[in-house]
Parts: structure tokens; sequence; C-alpha cells
């Protein structure tokens, strides 16, 4: 990331009292943008998701991704010492963020609405699973749980009764993104106005339910739930995945006009005679006899290699993709990289972050749209404690508020 991105929240301090991924995926946002995050990390074993895997050079994928260019400070919540360093801290501090189980902080004489009291230009954020209110407010609330309860699981499946994961952990990433909105819309709101902070929370439950906004809609006014259609689409055909000559690589095609079915059947395929069979004159009919048309298009796509398939149905301009897998991605032609030091002194290649400063002052690319910062080193992933002395020393003196 460029220096003109991390600029952008220069001088804004956060204190996070977080684990896992929603939380540190939205201080991580702010880290990337140039704030000082502070990561409180309990005291001998530090955030558990250091310990999801060792696949990046010996260190946690998880944690690789979402702590770079934190500090953190290991310390014992149970000790008045520790609880006095971050309420100095706090002083200081223009954002709190905090997932820990609903009611934790307060026990610790950290509740965001007392923090708020005590100072009022803090901005707290507080990350739940179910929210801090309600029937199962205490229960535990990992990302499956959630994606379970909230029907994502059923919608994502090939029927309703093969309820599949989403294959990242989606809610806690969309919690992490509305989380980091959130705090950014208080911010810029503390800023314009010079008034003081605000209070804002948020919860997995929350981001899942409403990413099942129109399955909920649907089910609420017609009393049917919307139907799993796998890669397909349940109301357009050809709408789907198709094999090719090599083994398990896929192609996806959209057809949603009937420029595009001509198209299709006359110049990718070259089988005119197919847009005048009976079966697949219409739209409603090529739906109803969907199985028919992509048994032929299956037959069809299968004689050729992917990248020929590929070739001639983006030169008759057919909306399409390759069905990818990871090592598909590692080498995508549009991917974009960046790295980050490991705490083993170590380089790792990561995934740029999506959202990049546009510098107008370079020329334009081969593409006639301004440079974009994505290419420098990101901060470092500290190793547990780093940082734990030199926070002591700034913070440990100061009168108590």
């Amino acid at each position: 990331m460029s220096a003109s991105a991390r600029n952008l929240l220069r001088g804004i301090t956060v204190v996070s009292l977080e684990q896992a991924v929603a939380a540190p995926l939205a201080t991580a946002r702010l880290a990337d943008a140039g704030a000082r995050v502070i990561k409180i990390e309990r005291k001998g074993t530090g955030d558990f998701a250091r310990q999801y895997d060792k696949f990046v050079h010996g260190e946690c994928s998880y944690f690789t991704w979402l702590n770079r260019g934190k500090e953190s400070v290991e310390l014992d919540l149970k000790d008045s010492k520790s609880i006095s360093l971050v309420r100095n801290m706090l002083r200081k501090a223009d954002i709190f963020v905090q997932n820990l189980a609903p009611g934790a902080t307060a026990r610790l004489g950290l509740g965001s609405e007392d923090l708020r009291h005590e100072h009022n230009h803090l901005i707290t954020m507080d990350i739940s699973g179910y929210g801090e209110s309600g029937p199962m407010a205490s229960l535990p609330a990992y990302d499956l749980l959630v994606q379970a309860e909230s029907g994502l699981c059923v919608t994502s499946g090939t029927t309703a009764d093969n309820p599949t994961r989403v294959g990242v952990s989606i809610v806690d990433i969309a919690t992490g993104i509305n989380a980091h909105g959130g705090i950014v819309q208080a911010l810029f709101a503390r800023e314009r106005a010079q008034t003081g902070g605000v209070g804002l929370k948020t919860s997995l439950f929350a981001t899942a339910s409403e990413l099942m906004t129109v399955p909920y809609l649907q089910q609420l006014h017609t009393g049917a739930p919307p139907v799993n259609a796998g890669l397909a689409h349940p109301s357009i055909a050809p709408y789907g995945a198709f094999p090719t000559r090599d083994a398990g690589k896929k192609v996806l095609i959209s057809i949603q006009n009937e420029r595009e079915w001509q198209r299709l059947c006359d110049d990718a395929l070259g089988v005119k005679g197919l847009r005048d069979d009976s079966r697949f004159k219409t739209p409603d009919l090529r739906v109803r006899h969907r199985a028919e048309l992509d048994q032929i298009l299956a037959e069809i796509m299968a004689q050729h290699p992917r990248s020929v398939v590929m070739q001639r149905l983006r030169a008759a301009n057919i909306a399409c993709a390759r069905v990818c897998d990871v090592a598909d991605l590692v080498d995508h032609p549009q991917l974009q990289t960046t790295q980050c030091m490991l705490p083993v002194g170590q380089l790792a290649r990561v995934v740029s972050p999506p959202v990049a400063v546009v510098n107008d002052s370079q020329p334009p690319g081969p593409t006639g749209v301004p440079a974009t910062s994505s290419g420098d080193l990101l901060g470092a992933v500290p190793r547990l404690g780093e940082h734990t002395a030199a926070v002591w020393a700034e913070f440990g003196n100061e009168a108590t508020c």
C-alpha cells in the first residue's frame, strides 16, 4: 500500500479488544489507512486466531491477513494495573473496538457506554454474535453457526435439504466490513461537526440477516422460499456451468436476452439450427426445457478445451466465466497482490486491499485509467506482545482517569 493510502487516517488512534475475524478485519482496514491500531491480546496465548493454522511460513493465514500493521500488547485484564493502562490509552484514543462476549467489557470496567461518558470524543464499536439482548444474546456465535441460524446455509445449497456452508467465513467478513463502514461514518461526522463520539454496535446475526434480505422478502410476501439452483438460475436458461474437455474445468454462461441467445448459437457454438429448435424458441420455453438444453450445450462444450470454449464465448461477446479453483486464482491475470513482513522476519505475499487510492499525478496506465496505490508493503504482522514494553513506557506512568 502506498504512502498516500497510509496517510488517510494518520493521527487516528484505535484501541481494540479483539479476536477471531470480524473486529480484526475492521481494524485492519483502519490500520491499512494509516491509523495506529493497538491490539490488546490475552497474556500467554494471545488472539486464538494465531493458532487456526500455520500455512504462511509457520504463521496463521487468518492472523497474517487481519493483523498487519498493528501493535500487539499482551495484557492480563484481571490485573488492575493492566486495566489502568488500557484506560490511559483510551484517554488519547479516537476509537475503541471490542468483540468479546456481551457484558465482558462492562465487567472489566471498560463498558462502551461508561467510556463514552468519560471521554466524549470516543467512538465505540461493540461487535457481538446475536446482539446484546434477546433470547440468544449469550450463546456462542461462530460464523458457521450464524450462517445456519440465518438460513444462509439452506439458500447456498443445491437443494433445500442439502444445506451448504459458504466457502469462506462470509458472515465474519461482512460483519467486519460493516463495522469498518460504521466507524468511518462516525469518525467523519465527528471531524466535520466537531462534536463528541458516538456508540456503535453490530452483530454477526444482523449482518447475516441483511445478506438474506431478498430471500426474506420473497418468503414474507409470497409464502414460498427461493428455489435453490446451485450455479444455475431458477428463471433464466441457459444460465449455469458446463463441462469442457479438460477434466474438472467448467465454464459458466449467462444468457439473458435473445441477442445473446442468437450469438451463443450462431457465433460461439456454431450450431445455427439450435436457436430455431421449437423447444428453445423463447426464454420461457428454454426454462421449461432446461434439462434438454443443458445436455445439448454440455455435449458441445465437452468437445473442446476450456481455453478454446472461453475464447469462442468471449469473441461472441457472451457473458461467461471460468469456474476457477484456488490454483486458478493464484495465477489470475486480474489478481493484485502485495507483501507484508511476518514475525519470523520473512515476507509473505497477500492479496492487496480491495480499495486503492488513485494517484492522479501519475500518467494513466495502458487501460487509460489513473494508476492506483496497491503495490507497496503493508504493515508488518506483530508477534505476540511485540509492543507491550513500548506501550507501557508510553502510557503506564500517566495519571489514570
